[in-house]
């Protein structure tokens, strides 16, 4: 059984509740490193380009002539030993840096980064976060008493636009659903706020076996 500290958003009172969550023994940093890198890999833009001799503008005449004038022979200006020449060995937008991990590596990444937050008692589950029109003055309730300062991940059980409306302009908060939440996700946030019902999405995507 896990205790999750608990805070509830209507009236700031606080508690705990229990889950029946295995998951598993010691933490895997090898493997949540692996998905770190993976995740932000794939976030990658890989638009860093340098021009090469063919892609300059400019014509290709010869600057001065050959012999007899004491100057170094130079071809045309394109040179890459001329101030606003063409770039050798330079970084192209050709590469693509996407690469996907096995779907079970992923979920024992997530597993292992889920239990060190509650091992740290970083995870609170917020009661009453579902709002009828988006709140910011609620929002703002919601983390001064349920968290300590720090980034923050507010995790729904399914998609809330009035919820992801109400949180994402405060600075260093994202929202997130229990069914796209990753590894990076929880390591990348201080404290994480989950709603009613998503930690059972969560544990049912982090369960042994599972496909999610």
């Amino acid at each position: 059984m896990v205790k999750v500290p608990t805070y509830d958003a209507a009236n700031g009172s606080a508690g705990e509740k229990e889950y029946a969550l295995d998951l598993g023994e010691k933490l895997l940093y090898r493997t949540m490193k692996d998905a770190v890198v993976q995740y932000q890999s794939n976030r990658r833009q890989g638009d860093a380009h340098t021009k090469v001799r063919s892609e300059l503008a400019g014509h290709k005449k010869k600057p001065w002539k050959q012999k007899k004038t004491g100057r170094a022979r130079a071809g045309d200006r394109r040179s890459p030993l001329w101030v606003g020449g063409a770039t050798v060995f330079g970084p192209r937008n050709t590469r693509r840096w996407t690469y996907h991990l096995p779907r079970q590596q992923r979920n024992v990444a997530l597993r292992s980064a889920l239990a060190g937050k509650l091992a740290d008692g970083e995870i609170r589950e917020v009661g009453g976060l579902a709002m009828d029109a988006p709140s910011s003055k609620t929002a703002r309730g919601v983390l001064a008493g349920a968290v300590d300062g720090g980034s923050v991940l507010v995790i729904t059980a399914a998609r809330d636009e009035n919820v992801w409306k109400s949180f994402r302009n405060f600075p260093r908060v994202d929202v997130r659903t229990a069914g796209e939440t990753n590894c990076y996700d929880l390591l990348a946030h201080k404290w994480v706020l989950v709603q009613e019902g998503a930690m059972d999405v969560l544990a049912g995507r982090v369960a042994v076996g599972a496909e999610g």
